[in-house]
This record gives C-alpha cells, structure tokens and sequence, in this order.
C-alpha cells in the first residue's frame, strides 16, 4: 500500500519537474533570462560601438567631402561666365536676326553718296530686293552676322560683367557713373577686337548681291586674304573702336542707369519683360545717336573695294572724315540714314538686354536648383 501511495508522488515530481523544465526552456528560447538580457547587453554595445563610429566617421567624411566638391568659388565664377556667355550669345542672335533686313537696307545707303536716304527710298530698296533676289535676299549676309554677334555678343555681356567687378561699379549702393560708363566702353572693346574681321565680312556680304559678289563666308575671308592682304581684315578697326566707345558705353550706361532709377521709384531691380524693352530702346537710341558719324566712317573704310557704285577711297579715318564733310555735309554725310537707325537700334537693343536679364535669371534659377540638389 505504501508503494502504491507513493506512485502519485513521484508522476507528480516528474510532472512538476517537466513542468519547469518546460518553462526554462521557454523562457530561455524568448530571451527573458535576467543573466541573459545583461550579457547579451555588454555585448550589443562592445560591438556596437566600432560600428557607430565607422558610420559616424562615414557621415563626417561625407559631410566634409560633398560641399566641397558642388560649392566653391572657382565653380561659382565659371558657371556664371558660362551662363553670361550663353545668355549674350542668344540674345544678340535674336536681336540681329530680327532687324536684319533693316540693317542691310542702312549699310547700302551707309556706303554711297548718290542715293540720298529716305524712308521712301528705303522701303523701294527692299522691294527691289525681294522682287529680284526673293524673301531670304532680305536676309543676305546674316549667317556672317550670326557668326560675328554670337561670339560678339557673348563676350560684350560677359566682359561688362566682369568690367564692372574689377571697376567696382555701384558696388556697396554706391552711385559712380563715370565707372558704370567706363564699364560698357571696355566691354565693347573687348567683343570688337576679338571678332572685327566677321564685322568686315558681314559688311562685305551686305552690300553685294549673290551674283556678283560673294557668296559664303568662307569666299569672303578667302578673297580679301589673297587679292588684298590679311591687314585688309583689319581695316576701318581704329575707327571702330573710337565708335564702339560712345556706343557701347553710352548703351550700358543708360540702361545700367534707368534700371537704378526703377529700383530707387519701384523698390524692385528686375523690371519686366516690357519695362527691360523699353529701357533697352532709350539706351539704342542714345548709343546710336553718339556714334553715328564713326559707323559711317568705318562702313565707307569697310566696303572701299567691292562699292563699284563709287570710286572713292578712303584710306585713314580723318581723310574720310574730312571728304564725307566736304562732298556731303553733315546732315547728309555724317548722318545719313540715321533715322533708320532710329528704327531698327532700339528694337535690337532693346531685345539684346531683355533676353539678356530674362535668359541669365532663368539659367541662374536653374544653376540654383541643381546646386541644391547636388548638396542635398
């Protein structure tokens, strides 16, 4: 009986002993042993620590090393030389290509003193064309144009730019118009001295027709270097010069000038589309006016050899100077065909600084977007 009564307890310790075993088991399986979770603690963190600083080493290098490659003073000033040289370059295509038969009509009157110019006489002459010569005749010598303006015009808006960093022109809120005026002289320096043998061309092209004249660029340059000589390319450029300094300088300044105006009346420096038009046409307009007398002098010097229309020569600046006053007068001579320019200088200045400011604050909106997400 003894026995027997003592079998309950042993099925009951086997039990119970099952039982803890169970648990153990299960508790150790789920991790919540208190030894357990301190271990396994100190060893989380002995190998956690090389790890966050391997990521904290990696961050800082990224940190140290991102910035410094998107953002540095040497980018920064190319990418606004690119974005000036591709806004002139544009803007001075459209601006030319749009006044183009006007510009052609004033060289042909530029350059002979038979015809007196009028509006009449003018338009007759772009009759003459289109009915003879067809629509694109209107049109004729502006691939030479658009090879001259382009380089011409990109490096004019890029040079008054960096004219007026080494001028420190208006730099601080400071008013110094004599510097702003300098500014616009030397930038139209610049772009005449690097590009003045396509400005020869373009007069070339302009004033012949395509049968008997030239008829590309390349017969142009080609022509003049083996039946005149490569100074040729170089004629008329001193007195291009003494023009492109009222010009340009006069140019910039009015329009550097009108736009101080609007910022100091409005309180805002980029005005319109429309407003940019028309301070551009004032700024053409005094340009025009203050060089005129040179843009005849250097188009007659120009064009001397292919003007059969006359036989006239005009070797210096002062002896043509000095025939054009005594055979035309002033009216007739110095400023003939100035009221043309009335009409064609403004719109194509205007359009020139226009689409220069609206290129440049696009481009220079888009550089700003890819800098930050480069940085980001």
């Amino acid at each position: 009986m003894s026995r027997l009564l003592e079998k309950p307890n042993i099925a009951m310790s086997i039990k119970s002993t099952g039982s803890q075993l169970s648990s153990t088991v299960a508790t150790t399986a789920a991790g919540t042993s208190p030894s357990s979770d301190v271990d396994d603690a100190d060893t989380l963190r002995t190998h956690s620590l090389p790890t966050a600083a391997a990521a904290a080493v990696s961050a800082a290098e990224v940190a140290n090393t991102t910035p410094a490659i998107s953002v540095t003073p040497i980018r920064h000033k190319i990418d606004q030389v690119v974005i000036s040289l591709v806004s002139g370059a544009a803007a001075g295509a459209l601006a030319k290509t749009v006044i183009a038969p006007l510009d052609r009509t004033k060289i042909n009157f530029q350059i002979r003193n038979d015809i007196p110019f009028s509006f009449r006489a003018s338009l007759r002459y772009l009759q003459n064309t289109y009915e003879k010569e067809g629509v694109l005749a209107l049109w004729r010598g502006n691939s030479a144009t658009m090879a001259r303006i382009v380089p011409y015009a990109a490096i004019q808006f890029t040079a008054h730019e960096q004219w007026r960093r080494i001028l420190h022109v208006d730099k601080d809120g400071s008013n110094t118009k004599g510097r702003r005026f300098l500014a616009g002289s030397l930038a139209g320096i610049t772009s005449q001295s690097l590009t003045y043998p396509l400005d020869l061309a373009r007069a070339r092209m302009a004033v012949t027709d395509r049968y008997t004249g030239y008829r590309t660029l390349r017969q142009v340059f080609t022509n003049i270097w083996v039946e005149e000589g490569p100074r040729t390319l170089y004629r008329g450029y001193w007195a291009t010069v003494l023009g492109v300094i009222p010009y340009a300088g006069t140019s910039f300044f009015t329009y550097e000038t009108l736009k101080r105006e609007y910022y100091e009346m409005v309180g805002s420096n980029k005005p319109n589309t429309l407003v940019s038009l028309v301070f551009g046409a004032a700024a053409g307009a005094a340009g025009q006016t203050a060089s005129y007398p040179l843009d005849i002098v250097r188009r007659r010097m120009q064009t001397m050899r292919v003007n059969t229309a006359s036989g006239d020569r005009y070797p210096t600046i002062l002896e043509t100077l000095v025939k054009i006053y005594r055979e035309e007068g002033i009216k007739n001579g110095f400023y003939k065909g100035l009221s043309m320019n009335w009409i064609k200088g403004p719109i194509a200045v205007g359009i020139s600084f226009s689409t220069y400011d609206l290129i440049k604050a696009w481009l220079m909106e888009l550089s700003h977007l890819k800098r930050g997400r480069v940085e980001h």
